[in-house]
């Protein structure tokens, strides 16, 4: 059992706004609202202190793959976006031999059931030829509600989100198979007119698989895939905030369409975030990774991110000019809620885990605390 600790002085952020000189009180693995008498007091004066990262969509990290690599080395991935922040993590596999996805699914699920990973998001092989990015186009297929149901079995209940192109043969019915087992259905990788898109969504469809990638742009007479999932409130849009797949003027539209609430930063990262330039793979596919973007070796197209949450976090407040509450629920709130976690993390209130991250004044993360326990220790007096 962790010590208990309260955090003092810092910009403390809740569900309710910010407060200033606040405290955070830690007791064991939980958040508190009363501090034991023999409590460490942490001064955190001029920092931040935010609830631990989110992230429904990740491939890997650290040199290390979620979507091929051996439980060991997941769990190096899982271990480097700790580092960044990231005290809950979904593990994303890529498209691949549906035999190899189900064992591969077994081994996370596994990880899952240890509480090292949230879950897993099968991205793929169920999405279109025409918005495959850096998936083999070999390995894809349509959407068959039996091959959908093989994937979930094999993720023994861990199964938190699958990304389909809807508009194929046995879409719909797939999007309706996931949400009768509890696994969110997410548009993505698409080609789908607006109409398309509208039917998926009124089939249980409630995440936007990073939007704006891998989808039709909008048309004034085509508005496409992306109006569809912008308008609807039923809609969670991932974005991926490093400064390549999105152009600021794209985030902005999402938050003003979308509002804060309905905003999901993601990573979509491969094995190279936290780790560095290089060949590596991406499933099947190689990548080259050259200062920090990652690109299929082979036709070019973007290959996932070396993103890390908290140069998100610090490009949303600093170049976006976002309001620090909204990139926190976009960050921790938002996907927590989706995983239906919420009860647990997401948030900095009595009861739930002691997640959370610390941040200096130029919001770069000086610290990180996960369950009660320091995975990096701020080091502040």
């Amino acid at each position: 059992m962790a010590p208990s600790k309260v955090l003092a002085g810092a910009r403390v952020v809740l569900p309710t706004g910010t407060v200033d000189d606040g405290r955070v009180i830690v007791d064991g693995t939980r958040i508190a609202d009363t501090a034991p008498p023999q409590a460490e007091v942490v001064d955190v004066s001029g920092h931040w202190v935010v609830p631990g990262f989110v992230d429904l969509h990740n491939h890997g990290g650290g040199g290390a793959s979620f979507a091929g690599g051996t439980a060991e080395e997941v769990l190096v991935g899982v271990e480097t976006h700790r580092r960044h922040g990231t005290t809950t993590v979904v593990a994303s596999a890529v498209t691949g031999d549906l035999d190899f996805l189900a064992r591969h699914a077994g081994m996370l699920a596994e990880l899952a059931q240890q509480g090292d990973i949230a879950g897993i998001h099968f991205e793929g092989p169920f999405i279109s030829p025409c918005r495959k990015g850096a998936h083999d186009e070999q390995l894809l297929r349509d959407p068959d509600p039996a091959e959908v149901r093989k994937l979930v079995d094999a993720a023994h209940g861990h199964a938190k989100m699958m990304t389909l192109a809807t508009e194929l043969p046995g879409g719909l019915d797939s999007v309706r198979l996931l949400v009768e087992h509890g696994v969110i259905a997410a548009v993505g990788h698409t080609d789908a007119t607006y109409e398309q898109t509208v039917r998926a969504i009124d089939a249980g469809a409630t995440v936007a698989t990073h939007l704006f990638n891998a989808m039709p742009p909008v048309g004034h007479r085509a508005p496409g895939p992306i109006t569809a999932l912008l308008e609807d409130e039923r809609i969670t849009v991932e974005l991926i905030n490093d400064g390549t797949h999105l152009h600021p003027a794209a985030l902005q539209l999402a938050f003003h369409h979308a509002g804060a609430a309905r905003v999901a930063f993601i990573t979509d990262a491969m094995d190279a975030a936290g780790f560095g330039d290089g060949r590596y793979l991406l499933g099947p596919l190689e990548v080259e990774v050259a200062d920090g973007v990652a690109r299929l070796v082979e036709g070019g197209s973007i290959a996932g991110s070396t993103l890390t949450l908290d140069r998100a976090f610090k490009r949303a407040v600093t170049v976006d000019r976002l309001p620090v509450g909204d990139v926190v629920a976009a960050l921790c709130a938002n996907p927590a809620r989706l995983l239906g976690l919420d009860d647990r993390i997401g948030s900095l209130e009595p009861g739930k885990d002691a997640d959370l991250v610390v941040l200096d004044d130029a919001f770069d993360l000086v610290g990180v605390m996960r369950k009660g326990a320091w995975v990096v220790d701020p080091h502040l007096g």
